[in-house]
């Protein structure tokens, strides 16, 4: 199986699709470390990390809107809905972490408009941790799909983020911005709603 994040030109753009159906890695690992739950992954994909979090004993639930990979995640047992994050969300004030990984902060083209969305699904005190692009990169905003084995998934605004570009939509959203690391070659965030 192959899962492939696509632009409307056909180019294959990186995003953590390359890590989306394969085993968690020590990066997934060490920042799943610090998911309390119960924990909403928002875009959750193929369902690698709501898996990798009730393995723990973590109540988690996952959402996306591509097809393909929810029907690979319920195949594999993952708890996941067919659910945009900007639709109706079970729970919704009741989430004490909320996933944003393998490049989902780009959600919706507008990283500021979508942490302010799931700051809102969080409980007071609630973490969102996010994955994000390396410093020094350049912010872009796309158009994208996800092709899961030759067939495209419903088409979205998608945007990257640098690890020091976090602060301005966590401030727009309201969030307060608690740390940001590497692991690896990765980077990761952790934002706190008040």
């Amino acid at each position: 199986m192959t899962a492939v994040l696509r632009s409307p030109d056909g180019t294959a753009l990186a995003a953590g699709s390359h890590r989306w159906l394969g085993p968690l890695t020590v990066e997934d690992d060490a920042v799943l470390a610090r998911a309390v739950g119960p924990v909403l992954d928002v875009g959750c994909g193929p369902g690698r990390h709501v898996l990798a979090l009730a393995e723990r004993g973590v109540l988690a639930l996952g959402i996306d809107i591509t097809p393909a990979a929810l029907d690979v995640a319920r195949r594999r047992g993952a708890p996941v809905l067919a659910r945009s994050v900007f639709d109706h969300v079970p729970g919704a004030g009741r989430w004490s972490t909320a996933l944003l990984l393998d490049g989902n902060l780009g959600i919706g083209g507008h990283p500021g408009v979508l942490l302010e969305r799931v700051g809102s699904l969080l409980e007071p005190g609630g973490t969102v941790l996010v994955e994000l692009e390396p410093p020094g990169s350049t912010p872009r905003a796309e158009l994208v799909c996800f092709d899961i084995d030759g067939v495209e998934g419903p088409w979205f605004a998608w945007s990257g983020v640098g690890a020091e570009g976090l602060l301005a939509p966590a401030t727009a959203a309201g969030l307060f911005v608690e740390d940001v690391w590497p692991t690896g070659d990765r980077w990761f965030g952790s934002l706190r709603r008040d």
